[in-house]
């Protein structure tokens, strides 16, 4: 009878393991620290410094992005890789879609830092007359 009795008290242990999640965990960490500076997708320019704040955007739709070299070359990201320089005609016909598709894009403008000050009023230029209102422009933290 007492090893009946031993039988019943002994109930299911209900307890989980969770060190196999823990190193899971770590291990996603760890993958998401290494690849994350590497999404930044765009052209490779020297960002002016400027000690202002960030801008809060509010939508979760991808800015368009048009990048300049000192060169004067232009790339345009839409939603994709932007491996080939286009020419400004390109970059006003591509902005004019997008916004008629999304009026709410919000255009970024990214400068490198020795490009020429007339260059950018060209393109800053052409953005307006494409429709765009507000124009971004893109700067790294001193």
């Amino acid at each position: 009878m007492s090893s009946r009795r031993r039988r019943q008290k002994k109930g299911l242990v209900s307890d989980i393991n969770v060190v196999p999640y823990i190193d899971v965990m770590l291990v996603l960490l760890v993958i998401f620290m290494v690849t994350a500076p590497m999404l930044t997708s765009g052209v490779t320019i020297e960002l002016p410094e400027a000690s202002t704040e960030p801008m809060n955007i509010e939508t979760n739709e991808e800015p368009l992005i048009v990048s300049v070299r000192t060169n004067g070359e232009l790339f345009i990201n839409v939603g994709g890789e932007e491996t080939s320089p286009v020419t400004l005609g390109v970059v006003k016909d591509r902005v004019m879609k997008v916004l008629a598709a999304r009026p709410q894009t919000q255009v970024q403008l990214r400068g490198d830092t020795r490009l020429d000050y007339g260059t950018l009023m060209q393109v800053m230029s052409a953005l307006q007359d494409a429709g765009v209102v507000s124009i971004g422009l893109v700067a790294e933290a001193p």
